[in-house]
């Protein structure tokens, strides 16, 4: 069988997703209402860091925006998982149910074929508003802005994301053999809010499980360092692209290991 390209899966995803946005915009009231819920969730995030330093000048040496810019950048990071990898949440249902066979007998990439399906239009919300919480604190640390800066700044973004997306990948992959995976996957998402913190304020057992075994760390603090504090990025940081699509490509392969293990016994 003749190997597809990429403008094949470009032009199957525009299709796909006219679709999928075609269905939501039918229910008006259901999107407007999720997306308000969105964005008041953020704020309220916003609302805490402000309340938390007006009793503390800084913490652990990271000032009120920088920590506010390390926010807005897990937002925005965070923003492509949510949209484009949402149906990893109904995996385990798909498995369970048997559903899940229907994405087997396609002649398309299996993992393409189903993370397409789905694309959650609320995640824009939190887009706008973390860019707007990066370009703010941006502009009250003074960092100024160079063509060079922003590409550095759009790179450690797709690298953050590409940590995440890994990490859920992984997580949902997981329903191939655990039937409470369910559990596997929330904590790995709940592990995220510790994304927005510098590594530097936990203790050396929580930054090594957040470098080496939960990598969170590489969701904002190793790549917005390379902005913040040009003058003191460690290896991690200037590693962590190769790392993120790495990691990505790995997960990738667990998550297609898994699928392709369940067409294979029908189960």
């Amino acid at each position: 069988m003749k190997r597809k390209g990429l403008g094949f899966y470009l032009r199957i995803y525009g299709k796909i997703l006219a679709q999928d946005l075609k269905s939501k915009m039918s229910y008006r009231a259901d999107f407007i209402i999720s997306t308000i819920g969105m964005i008041f969730t953020n704020i309220a995030g916003f609302v805490s860091f402000w309340i938390l330093f007006r009793n503390f000048p800084s913490i652990g040496g990271w000032s009120y925006y920088e920590m506010l810019f390390l926010y807005g950048f897990s937002l925005v990071s965070l923003t492509p998982v949510q949209c484009l990898f949402d149906n990893n949440w109904s995996l385990r249902m798909y498995v369970y149910s048997g559903d899940f066979i229907k994405y087997c007998f396609r002649p398309i990439n299996l993992f393409f074929y189903y993370q397409s399906e789905v694309f959650d239009i609320k995640g824009l919300g939190q887009l706008a508003f973390g860019i707007g919480t990066i370009a703010f604190s941006w502009s009250k640390l003074g960092l100024g802005f160079t063509p060079v800066m922003l590409l550095k700044l759009i790179v450690f973004l797709i690298t953050a994301s590409l940590i995440m997306i890994a990490l859920q990948n992984m997580a949902s992959a997981t329903c191939f053999w655990i039937q409470n995976s369910f559990y596997v996957l929330d904590l790995v998402t709940r592990f995220k809010d510790y994304a927005k913190y510098p590594i530097t304020i936990f203790s050396p057992v929580f930054r090594f499980i957040f470098t080496f075994v939960m990598p969170i760390a590489f969701i904002a603090y190793y790549p917005s360092i390379v902005i913040l504090r040009p003058e003191e990025v460690p290896l991690l940081s200037w590693l962590s692209p190769l790392i993120g699509v790495l990691f990505f490509y790995g997960s990738y392969k667990f998550w297609m290991f898994g699928a392709l293990k369940y067409s294979g016994t029908g189960s």
